[in-house]
């Protein structure tokens, strides 16, 4: 054993010379497997699948056991399923009908251990009994029990837990290997509707003949988990059993659906007795993923199953995180069945997203497989605020179950003239009780207005710095920008606009983490641009709420990314070329507006009081009140005698001492630059105003991707480059 250890560790090695084909014992056999199948050659997965099979095939002589060789077969399997021919899959379809069904019932014997006291006579073995104790009086499986077991109890377990790899692989007509077409060998529309009976089984093909036995198993396998068991540990093989139970069930009926109808019955019973027992959570997904499959071929609505699992399995056990994987893949497993005959998955995407905010790090490569089959027209605006406020639902569900763990004593009704202290206190008091409810709906609510939260945030600020909020919060840029990625694919005009709206009121209403309202920011304001892009008739029809974003100063120190990109699609699609409603009363309103902010933020104040902007901002703003005085070229000269002050600006001793010197040199190149484009109306009109026509060719493209180019040459015919400093 320890050679073979040795030798798997070195794999693969060239100068490893090592055979199977002569080798007869058992044992040794499968240290040998073991080796030559951690080479990673087909061709050796081949050989030893070959001589696993062979030695199955004959009787084995007293002593050995095909128990050391079905692990082996197991890999064999999951390695090169096609290595097996026909012939061979059916001497092992035999096998395990026999393994499975016909163990022992009694319990085996003691081996004596050889010493001078051991007794040569041995007491007759007594039946295997159920989980619960009693007798058994059916045929043994894995959840059987006894002191000791027979080799065939074992080979029973044993095939039992290769079982399904086997199905998945040979249990159809065809091989099912990872090349394969998935077409069946018989059309099933002819099968009969009505399994085999015993009498008859035995005629059945091998491969038939182990769908039958093994729907028997786990039919037995069911009816055992029914029984409360003596220990904990037989508890949790049941709940095991059940599951993998269900799962094969499965995928027999997908192979023969004339099990459908059978499997049914006792599905519904089990789904009753277990769908209330939070124990046998992990259970619930296999029997959805059954009547998901199959409830339309038996005329069973699946819809009243998924809802229980989707309202009540991630309200109550988001922090179990096995489960959590468990559920998020059995969703991520099924997209595409649902969106096309289940509403309940969209509808309960709150809930889902609790797995997340729970188990951030380990889920996030699952939902963003998940956020674009949950996205449409109805769900993207509540989705949107919901990504938004990801880690305020971490430090709400941090709070329930906190909550839940206190001594009843200690859960008394709160004082509502009593204004809460503590978080916890807030969880129970009926100033907070709505908002948490609202945080922690379990499904859809569009109707309910999210800015009910503004309060519960500023009160949930002391989770902030835990680290699963954290942890949280900086997966939201990333679920950000793949909802911008895909709202695109559905939306029209009139949500855009509901999203520009929404993100512009958020930028405020953010959970307290200075890093994570960065990050958010950042990607807001790309998307921003994006949404201007699709739909740039937004500037006109939403030019009240635009202007009173760009008409805040305090926007530009808090939010100097998006406010620089809204004063930007300002200057880009204030325009008749992209809107004919664009007025010149508009064009005039907005530069009054952005006039005045570059006013207050370039007005020279004494030094001590004297703020620092982003010097993109103070560029930003100056070409946009460029590019509408080019189109209402009655503002050019209020435009040009304000870009003439930009000199005097940053030689101020103020300026000079906040702003760096590469800073001031750059806003002052580019005000010249302007200002001698405006000296020049027709030729700033076409740089900054497009035809119609012409807007969206190529060449107005080039023209604006290459603006700063086109600026400094028409510098350089007017005027020699100017120094930074006068001589």
């Amino acid at each position: 054993m320890l050679c073979a250890a040795i030798l798997r560790e070195m794999s693969p090695c060239n100068d490893l010379v090592l055979s199977c084909n002569e080798i007869q014992d058992t044992k040794l056999l499968s240290l040998v497997s073991s080796v030559l199948l951690a080479q990673g050659s087909k061709a050796e997965v081949s050989v030893v699948g070959q001589r696993v099979v062979k030695v199955l095939e004959r009787r084995l002589p007293k002593g050995e056991s095909a128990r050391y060789l079905l692990p082996v077969l197991s890999n064999v399997i999951r390695l090169s399923p096609e290595s097996l021919t026909e012939e061979q899959t059916n001497v092992v379809s035999k096998k395990m009908t026999d393994w499975l069904r016909y163990a022992s019932i009694q319990q085996g014997v003691a081996q004596p251990s050889g010493g001078f006291f051991s007794n040569p006579r041995t007491r007759q073995p007594g039946p295997v009994t159920e989980v619960d104790g009693a007798i058994a009086t059916d045929f043994f499986t894995v959840l059987s029990v006894g002191q000791y077991y027979t080799q065939d109890q074992w080979l029973n377990v044993q095939a039992f837990s290769m079982l399904r790899s086997w199905l998945l692989c040979y249990g159809s007509k065809g091989l099912k290997t990872p090349n394969s077409d998935g077409k069946s060998g018989m059309d099933r529309s002819v099968m009969p509707m009505v399994p085999a009976t015993s009498a008859s089984s035995c005629l059945l093909p091998p491969k038939d003949r182990l769908r039958e036995k093994a729907f028997e198993y786990c039919q037995r396998l069911i009816e055992q988990s029914n029984r409360r068991p003596l220990k904990k540990d037989d508890g949790d093989l049941q709940k095991a059993c059940l599951i993998e139970a269900v799962t094969i069930l499965d995928i027999i009926c997908k192979q023969d659906s004339s099990y459908v109808y059978r499997a049914v019955s006792f599905l519904k019973i089990l789904h009753g007795r277990i769908s209330g027992d939070a124990s046998y959570a992990r259970a619930l997904l296999p029997i959805a993923q059954f009547f998901l499959n199959h409830g339309k071929t038996a005329a069973v609505d699946s819809d009243a199953i998924c809802k229980h699992l989707f309202t009540d399995i991630p309200a109550q056990l988001f922090h179990n995180p096995s489960l959590a994987f468990e559920f998020v893949q059995f969703c991520k497993d099924n997209t595409q069945l649902f969106a096309e005959t289940s509403s309940i998955f969209r509808q309960s995407f709150p809930n889902l997203f609790k797995f997340l905010a729970w188990n951030s790090p380990p889920l996030i490569s699952e939902f963003v497989d998940l956020l674009p089959f949950l996205l449409d027209a109805g769900t993207a605006i509540e989705i949107f605020h919901l990504l938004l406020d990801l880690p305020c639902l971490t430090a709400a569900l941090d709070i329930q179950l906190r909550s839940t763990a206190l001594p009843a004593s200690e859960k008394a009704a709160c004082d509502p003239a009593v204004k809460p202290t503590t978080c916890l206190e807030a969880f129970r008091h009926p100033l907070y009780k709505s908002m948490f409810q609202y945080l922690l709906r379990t499904k859809s609510s569009p109707e309910d207005a999210p800015e009910r939260l503004i309060p519960l945030r500023q009160l949930l600020g002391s989770l902030a710095s835990s680290p699963r909020v954290t942890q949280c919060a900086e997966t939201v840029p990333v679920l950000l920008e793949l909802f911008f990625r895909v709202v695109p694919e559905f939306a029209d005009g009139l949500l855009i606009n509901q999203l520009v709206v929404l993100l512009l009121r958020r930028t405020d209403q953010l959970y307290e983490i200075p890093a994570f309202k960065h990050d958010v920011y950042r990607v807001l304001s790309s998307q921003l641009v994006m949404l201007c892009k699709l739909h740039p008739a937004l500037i006109v029809e939403l030019s009240t709420e635009i202007l009173e974003f760009s008409g805040t100063v305090s926007n530009i120190q808090n939010k100097e990314a998006i406010f620089t990109h809204v004063v930007w699609a300002i200057g880009e699609y204030m325009s008749v070329s992209y809107d004919k409603r664009c007025t010149v009363e508009q064009i005039n309103r907005f530069f009054e507006t952005l006039e005045a902010m570059l006013f207050e933020i370039t007005q020279l104040r004494p030094l001590a009081s004297t703020s620092s902007y982003a010097p993109r901002a103070i560029s930003v703003l100056m070409a946009t009140l460029t590019k509408l005085a080019a189109r209402s070229q009655d503002l050019i000269p209020r435009v040009s005698m304000f870009l003439s002050k930009m000199r005097t600006f940053v030689q101020s001793p103020a300026v000079t001492s906040v702003y760096c010197e590469e800073d001031l040199e750059e806003i002052l190149i580019r005000a010249t630059e302007l200002m001698n484009l405006l000296k020049m109306p027709s030729v700033a009109q076409f740089v900054f105003t497009p035809p119609v026509d012409t807007a969206s060719t190529r060449f107005q493209r080039e023209v604006n991707d290459s603006l700063p180019f086109a600026l400094r040459i028409v510098t350089h015919l007017l005027e020699p480059a100017p120094g930074f400093m006068p001589g």
